[in-house]
């Protein structure tokens, strides 16, 4: 098994997690997907979410903001959108995507789980 593929399973282990990905924001390609939820095409948010992540980058950059950009989080009514850019030079113009139940969620230590899994990925 690939790690992407364990950084998957561990990322769909988090309470209220319907759907997880590793996405390659150069392209705006998923290098995995896994999901428990129908009707949510992972490929479609993973190019999707490319691009805000990219808006967010140039407009750090056009700020002169030096900070490292840790999460975005998108709340929808029923589900919350984790985007966590990859630290590192093996990993940089990576990013996690984490789709969650608001319901069954933990916001804040789905944010912690995603962080200690992030320092796990190598591709």
């Amino acid at each position: 098994m690939s790690n992407i593929d364990l950084v998957l399973k561990d990322m769909m282990s988090i309470e209220g997690a319907v759907g997880a990905a590793v996405v390659d924001y150069g392209s705006g390609m998923a290098l995995g997907t896994l999901s428990s939820a129908k009707g949510l095409d992972l490929n479609v948010a993973a190019a999707g979410n490319t691009e805000v992540v990219r808006a967010k980058l140039r407009t750090m950059e056009q700020l002169g903001l030096k900070d490292d950009l840790e999460d975005i989080l998108i709340t929808l009514s029923g589900q919350y959108h984790i985007i966590r850019p990859v630290t590192g030079r093996k990993n940089a113009g990576l990013f996690l995507y984490s789709a969650l139940d608001r319901g069954r969620a933990n916001l804040a230590l789905a944010r912690h789980r995603l962080k200690t899994i992030e320092e796990d990925l190598e591709v």
